[in-house]
């Protein structure tokens, strides 16, 4: 299995992550707007080779998991980074209000489906981890899950959490690279942008009374991410905690960790073999003779 990149955004894996010292902005030296989308075409392009070589390399998936709060950046952060990728070697899902016949199977089902086969990317904007992020939030969303038991309680919880841990092992050691992202945006980033959806008609499709309505549970929101990143961050399904509040800044630094991660696979174009690479000359005089 790989082994997670070092960042200074790496939750780590002792538990002892705090979202009250995890910032929402970059650090003081970080390079400015210009530089970071200098940077950022940098690693577009390397990731645009990589992605060939995980292809024809054909041993690993790479599944791209993004967690935020709303109007942290997701949908922009998949769409910049992801802009030069071959779409034929990329897929991505949302996961929004489970269907009826999601509710009727159990709560990895939905994103299970949808996973990466080798040589490919996948990308969840929003995941399985909403069920311990929404729904821990409010529990009464449980009551649509027909599950056999009560649900409630810490045991409950740390049944869900082991859960998505095995899952992500389960997955790890058959080849899937796993990178799990959380855009730390802040309460007063979040509002400005909420309030540029009113404002500038173009936006006013992105913007819902519903999102408003969730600000009023950010503590409780807060709880869960913290709760989750430090029961979910493993070496082999690491969760990065990407300051979210300059948009520039951030999509680079998710950038930077997907393409270095790609390289420590230490990928190869597939090699021929000698009797192989001894047909091509008698390829080669068939094609030319044409």
């Amino acid at each position: 299995m790989f082994e997670a990149i070092s960042s200074p955004y790496l939750v780590p894996f002792n538990g002892k992550f705090s979202i009250r010292k995890s910032s929402t902005v970059p650090p003081k030296d970080a390079p400015d707007k210009k530089k970071c989308k200098k940077h950022l075409k940098k690693y577009i392009d390397e990731l645009d080779e990589l992605q060939r070589v995980l292809y024809a390399h054909d041993k690993y998936a790479l599944l791209l998991v993004f967690q935020a709060m709303d109007a942290a950046g997701k949908d922009s952060t998949i769409r910049s980074v992801m802009s030069g990728v071959n779409p034929a070697g990329c897929q991505v899902f949302s996961f929004k209000q489970p269907t009826a016949e999601e509710l009727d199977h159990d709560f990895l089902w939905r994103t299970a489906r949808c996973l990466p086969e080798r040589g490919r990317i996948g990308i969840f904007n929003r995941s399985y981890y909403e069920e311990v992020l929404v729904v821990k939030v409010h529990p009464e969303y449980l009551d649509y899950q027909k599950l056999p038991d009560p649900a409630s309680g810490k045991d409950f919880w740390e049944a869900r959490y082991a859960a998505i841990r095995d899952h992500e092992l389960h997955l790890a050691r058959s080849g899937t690279v796993i990178i799990k992202f959380w855009l730390n945006v802040s309460p007063e980033e979040q509002k400005n942008r909420f309030l540029s959806r009113l404002d500038e008609p173009h936006k006013n499709w992105k913007f819902s009374a519903g999102d408003v309505k969730e600000r009023g549970f950010w503590k409780e929101y807060m709880k869960a991410y913290q709760t989750a990143l430090n029961a979910t961050s493993r070496s082999w399904a690491p969760w990065y905690a990407i300051p979210a509040d300059d948009k520039p800044f951030m999509r680079m630094a998710v950038a930077e960790i997907i393409v270095e991660t790609l390289k420590s696979l230490k990928m190869d174009y597939p090699e021929v073999g000698e009797a192989e690479r001894a047909k091509f000359d008698e390829m080669r005089q068939i094609l030319e003779s044409e």
